[in-house]
């Protein structure tokens, strides 16, 4: 993945496409509320945890928790597919509309629990979660290809790790600390 390619691509992406409210205050560095409890993280971590990813042009990526979707453009401009996961349908409706009138045609967007994965697509080459879940779900790991990668926030409602798990090419587990992070709890089976 070209980091330059990506903080060009972050510069132009306008934040405030993807919120409805405090676009005014969309250059600020900070999350802010979408609704239904959920919000939109701050500029600068979306980025890190895009390059944290290293995704390239052929890449099949799962992401858990659509929310807005300004996450969910970094993924598909890197990558060749990604099958998005939320679990509050107006949300999911808003993002898909949003991505649309982006030009993006390589997202799958799914309602449901994505605690679960989506096994059906599986395996994936990266795996992102975008909410907080008391401990990584087996299921993800399951689902992550040989040379993969899962990027998750765990830990309990008032503190979490940024956590990314690596799977190699024989299907061994490595789990590093990044730094702490707070997001919003996982709705669903691994909720806080």
């Amino acid at each position: 993945m070209n980091k330059s390619a990506t903080k060009t691509f972050f510069k132009q992406l306008d934040r405030r496409f993807f919120m409805e409210q405090y676009k005014d205050l969309a250059h600020v560095d900070r999350a802010f509320p979408i609704g239904f409890g959920q919000t939109i993280s701050q500029p600068s971590l979306v980025l890190y945890m895009t390059e944290l990813l290293e995704l390239k042009p052929e890449h099949k990526v799962l992401e858990i928790g659509t929310g807005s979707g300004y996450q969910t453009a970094f993924l598909a401009q890197f990558s060749k597919w990604v099958y998005t996961v939320e679990t509050i349908e107006p949300l999911m409706k808003k993002a898909e509309t949003r991505l649309k009138e982006l030009n993006y045609h390589n997202i799958d967007f799914v309602l449901g629990d994505g605690t679960f994965g989506l096994k059906e697509h599986a395996p994936y080459d990266r795996i992102i979660v975008t909410a907080a879940a008391r401990e990584i779900p087996p299921l993800l790991i399951d689902q992550l290809s040989p040379n993969g990668r899962l990027l998750i926030p765990v830990g309990n409602k008032d503190s979490q790790d940024l956590s990314l798990i690596r799977k190699d090419s024989a299907g061994n587990i490595s789990v590093s600390f990044i730094e702490p992070v707070r997001f919003v709890p996982l709705v669903g089976d691994y909720e806080l």
